[in-house]
């Protein structure tokens, strides 16, 4: 098992540290519902210090890097960030990323840990040809999200300047105790809130400043309950290489209207063409019983579908789920079954997200 520079304060801190993509990372602190709503309604910090962080440089970079995703890169400037997808060939998705554009020969991109490895072999293998240069931004350092209601005033007393000019999705470098922070206002929970690249003694440093001032510490359970109410997607579970962007609710990432060609155009042309067989729908399960990943989906008895994700959320207090299911009956209002244990247990089609941040 690797470790980040945090495992160490992460168990000081009471962390239940468990296997996660080759790493061993902290699943819970004080409870998955605790740190869920502190995140909620306040403040919660998470090491995701596994993650890849990616510098790409060159002449024309995104102009290169425009060549593997279908989202138009164009729409971004410096200080500015695209999510997106890598795609194969038949238009699957080898994993979904950030794209930061930080001026005309320099971009950042985030990518998942279970696919960091072959993620940068690949992009290396198409753009380093081109005159693009790939290198680990991260270079053994932290990555923290700091998120929460909370998230950006806790953080603008660090940093001791305001960050209300900074959109979501935008970022800034910033210096925090002389230390130079690459700061995102980005996030994987649905609250607003920062994600922050440093090296590994100013993030140690960060990460203890930030317990003593009463955020919580939280784990990849709360992680993951927070990005399903806010219907995020997670790879692996939600969308594969087997998986197209058209498939999986993520259609607002193509934009075939760019006169550019991309790995995995012509497959989603014809997808867009033709229409697709299956399509990512949000369930709400109608009793208590949680729906989880792999279960089958019914209709009239007969097999229609598979949950990608499901949990108990915490805020809603009923259980929610994402599924692939038959194109035909994905429409709102939709009554579905989930197979859970040998039982049929009833469920709807809702609208995602499941929670949405007021304000």
């Amino acid at each position: 098992m690797l470790h980040t520079p945090l495992f160490e304060l992460c168990r000081e801190a009471g962390g239940r540290m468990v296997p996660f993509a080759g790493w061993e990372m902290a699943v819970q602190f004080e409870g998955l519902m605790a740190e869920h709503r502190a995140v909620r309604q306040r403040c919660g910090v998470f090491d995701i210090s596994h993650m890849g962080v990616l510098t790409l440089t060159g002449s024309g970079v995104k102009d290169n890097l425009q060549g593997l995703v279908p989202s138009d890169l164009q729409r971004i400037g410096p200080g500015e960030a695209q999510y997106t997808v890598l795609l194969n060939e038949a238009g699957g998705i080898r994993d979904d990323l950030i794209v930061y554009d930080r001026s005309d020969t320099e971009v950042v991109v985030v990518i998942n840990a279970a696919c960091a490895d072959s993620d940068t072999a690949w992009i290396k293998q198409q753009l380093e040809p081109q005159g693009v240069s790939v290198s680990d931004r991260k270079a053994g350092g932290v990555l923290l999200a700091l998120q929460g209601p909370e998230a950006v005033g806790r953080l603008e007393q660090l940093c001791g300047e305001s960050l209300a000019g900074v959109p979501r999705f935008g970022h800034r470098d910033l210096t925090i105790k002389g230390e130079p922070v690459f700061a995102a206002r980005t996030g994987y929970t649905g609250e607003d809130g920062f994600e922050l690249l440093l090296t590994a003694s100013a993030g140690q440093a960060l990460w203890r400043q930030l317990l003593e001032d009463g955020v919580a510490p939280c784990g990849l359970g709360a992680r993951d309950s927070l990005r399903l109410e806010a219907a995020m997607h997670l790879y692996g579970n939600d969308m594969d290489a087997n998986t197209s962007p058209l498939e999986c609710g993520l259609g607002w990432l193509v934009h075939l209207e760019m006169p550019i060609e991309f790995v995995g155009r012509e497959a989603l042309e014809r997808q867009t063409a033709e229409g697709v067989s299956r399509k990512l729908v949000g369930l709400q399960l109608q009793g208590r019983a949680i729906a989880r990943h792999d279960y089958p989906v019914l209709h009239n008895g007969e097999p229609v579908g598979v949950v990608t994700s499901g949990t108990f959320s915490p805020t809603l207090e009923h259980p929610v789920a994402l599924a692939s299911v038959r194109a035909d009956l994905a429409k709102l209002g939709n009554e579905l079954m989930v197979e859970i244990r040998g039982r049929q247990e009833p469920a709807v089609v809702v609208k995602r997200p499941f929670y949405r941040r007021q304000g």
